[in-house]
């Protein structure tokens, strides 16, 4: 048996009992950090409160040829992520893996910044449309760097369709984890370069730093503005709404220090 565990938003209080007492009664347990990150606690902190040690896994033993689930079939195996344990596509793709070895799997799900968002801000789940994450420059053989405009994409379809959009931000081992401010430095930089007018300094963000914490910090104010807040420690995450339900500007000023003339700029 494969069981995939979501451990939530922030520490090790976060996961739930039935996700415990799966962890506790395994024969080994596997973790994967890269995709998102528990960024209250440590391993050491997960394995005091687990009575387990803590496999842990990279990129490559999750995406290149995971020899490790072979364990699954004849122990008790669990595997835990940060976040839902499903959220990833590459779970999803291990997951498959598993059943085509006639290993059975399970889920127990956890608390994701992807629903955590909407009570965090006040928008409206059903507004979101398709999410995106916006990876760290990168540099080509030729010395060139290279800025991916796949999130800008993304961005311009949803606000097409009048749909909010959920901005993940890079976690890179060497890099680290990217922050608010430099999410928006390199969108607005990809706007000058294509001139296409889908977002501008004046355009509304929400900013989420430590969703799930006693530190959680959310702000929304135009990008220009939102750019210089100091969100302070990781992980952050981003929101380019569309237009405003009433409700949905209402809680933004109230929950989120927005400034009050988007009640009248609202749907």
């Amino acid at each position: 048996m494969l069981t995939f565990i979501g451990l939530g938003l922030y520490d090790e209080l976060d996961v739930s009992l039935r996700g415990l007492e799966a962890i506790r009664s395994a024969d080994r347990v596997y973790a994967e950090f890269y995709t998102s990150r528990l960024t209250g606690t440590s391993v050491e902190r997960l394995e005091e409160l687990y009575s387990k040690k803590i496999h842990l896994l990279d990129r490559e033993d999750v995406e290149g040829d995971p020899e490790w689930i072979n364990d699954a079939i004849d122990h008790e195996v669990v595997f835990l992520t940060g976040g839902d344990a499903m959220v990833s596509t590459t779970h999803i793709d291990i997951r498959l893996r598993a059943e085509r070895l006639g290993i059975k799997t399970k889920i127990i799900h956890g608390a994701s910044i992807i629903s955590a968002i909407c009570g965090i801000t006040g928008l409206q789940n059903y507004r979101f449309g398709r999410s995106t994450t916006i990876p760290h420059p990168y540099t080509t053989k030729s010395g060139k760097t290279m800025i991916s405009e796949t999130p800008y994409e993304t961005i311009k379809q949803n606000r097409e369709n009048d749909l909010h959009t959920l901005i993940f931000l890079d976690i890179d081992k060497e890099k680290g984890c990217m922050s608010i401010g430099e999410g928006i430095k390199l969108l607005l930089r990809v706007e000058m370069e294509r001139n296409e007018g889908i977002i501008s300094e004046e355009t509304l963000g929400v900013g989420v730093a430590r969703a799930g914490s006693p530190t959680q910090v959310v702000r929304a104010d135009y990008l220009g503005e939102l750019e210089e807040v100091d969100f302070g420690a990781p992980l952050h995450t981003l929101c380019i709404p569309a237009s405003l339900h009433p409700i949905e500007a209402e809680a933004l000023v109230a929950f989120a220090d927005a400034p009050r003339e988007i009640l009248q700029k609202r749907e």
